[in-house]
């Protein structure tokens, strides 16, 4: 059973996403907050797997939950999708680098919502349809000079290659075909790359990409 959070100040947002998930069989909602530090309670509380955190809220806001929430080892099961009302909040790059584990739309239809919790529990990036590509740039164009290698030692080359191509948005399927391989395989590439850099999923793997060079802004091809 897949346990959520829903932490998001408009009730009446809850009450649908509550009425929506409740009715899944793998699904339970295991609390609701109407804010920030009340999330942050009940996280702790609770230990959800995935908490759906909507950006602004009052007392704490949602980015500030988020970096409490994936900074505490205590807490590294649990994870975090922003919830926003436009596709290109300036806050979604943000939360990324705080931790979260994907963003969606509020109005998102709901087998996508549904898809968005079973796939961060799974370790994926979950990005609202058609966004990847843009946050990855938008993400190139903001990031500082990159690290020297940062930690990219333990990887193997094949595992560099296709950090680099996570880095650029390509899913695993899109991976598989770029290398000729199965899509089983270039999943279990990605995996261990995460194993092995300690990264929480997916979108931590790009920005890691990003940060340690390995990826260039620009590249996008």
């Amino acid at each position: 059973m897949i346990r959520v959070l829903l932490a998001d100040d408009q009730s009446l947002v809850r009450a649908g996403f509550r009425a929506l998930l409740g009715a899944q069989p793998d699904i339970a909602v295991a609390g609701e907050a109407a804010d920030g530090n009340e999330a942050l309670e009940l996280v702790r509380e609770l230990r959800p797997d995935v908490v759906l955190m909507d950006i602004r809220m009052p007392v704490l806001d949602g980015l500030a939950a988020t970096r409490r929430i994936t900074g505490d080892p205590e807490l590294d099961g649990v994870k975090v999708v922003m919830l926003t009302t436009f596709e290109l909040d300036e806050y979604v790059f943000e939360a990324i680098r705080s931790g979260a584990s994907g963003f969606l739309v509020k109005d998102t239809e709901p087998e996508e919502l549904l898809r968005a919790v079973r796939a961060v529990v799974d370790g994926d990036a979950l990005l609202s349809p058609g966004v990847t590509r843009r946050l990855i740039a938008e993400f190139a164009a903001r990031s500082k000079e990159p690290a020297t290698a940062i930690g990219l030692g333990g990887l193997t080359e094949r595992e560099r290659e296709v950090m680099a191509l996570v880095g650029i948005g390509l899913s695993n399927d899109e991976i598989a075909r770029r290398l000729v391989v199965s899509p089983l395989t270039a999943k279990t590439h990605v995996s261990r790359a995460m194993v092995k850099l300690g990264a929480r999923d997916r979108a931590q793997l790009v920005v890691l990409a990003y940060e340690s060079g390995l990826v260039r802004p620009g590249w996008l091809g």
